[in-house]
């Protein structure tokens, strides 16, 4: 048994080295099976994390057969009490943090705590806006789907059984973007400003 040194700080900086304080990752153009394997064991290994719009993850296969494959899970209910049977999960975040959990034994104390380290979000709220954002090259599409193969996005397939805040979310989108463009032009006439006066100096 080795007891902490003096310094507990330094002790538990060592614990934690390799990891980030949270880590926000982009869903947009992520295939929603492998970005979930990547994450629950990142977040098994103690690792924080957020993913942002959910929305735009895609799913392998045809829109209309993924569909059918959801509009079949929803019949999957308990016939004496269906308030006590499988969840239907209908918004996107809630569809990504549902397949998360079935990657994570979620019934066990180390389970319910890696599941306590994950936020999941439609659109890019509030904190997270102004975050750098990172993307999972093992998980994106066009690394992992050959191409002219059919897939579908998680919102579309969402607003088809039941999600109701799409517009919403589109809506609230738009502005950020709107925003964000703007403070980037800003920024682009401030660097060349600082440009211009550096090779006068």
């Amino acid at each position: 048994r080795h007891d902490p040194p003096q310094n507990t700080k330094q002790w538990y900086q060592r614990r934690v080295r390799g990891f980030e304080k949270v880590i926000v990752v982009d869903g947009r153009g992520h295939l929603i099976g492998r970005l979930a394997s990547v994450i629950a064991k990142q977040l098994l290994n103690g690792q924080r994390g957020v993913v942002v719009r959910c929305e735009l993850l895609n799913v392998s296969g045809a829109f209309y057969r993924n569909k059918l494959k959801y509009f079949a899970f929803l019949r999957k209910r308990m016939n004496s009490n269906p308030s006590l049977g499988p969840n239907h999960f209908r918004a996107p975040s809630k569809i990504l943090w549902r397949t998360i959990r079935g990657m994570i034994p979620h019934k066990t104390q180390r389970g319910m705590e890696a599941l306590n380290r994950l936020k999941v979000f439609e659109g890019i709220p509030a904190p997270y806006d102004k975050t750098k954002r990172m993307v999972i090259p093992s998980a994106l599409r066009v690394l992992r789907l050959k191409p002219g193969r059919r897939y579908a996005s998680v919102g579309r397939i969402s607003r088809e059984v039941g999600w109701k805040y799409g517009d919403v979310v589109d809506k609230l989108e738009t502005k950020r973007k709107e925003k964000s463009a703007a403070y980037f032009e800003a920024k682009k006439k401030l660097n060349a400003l600082r440009a211009k006066a550096e090779a006068g100096a």
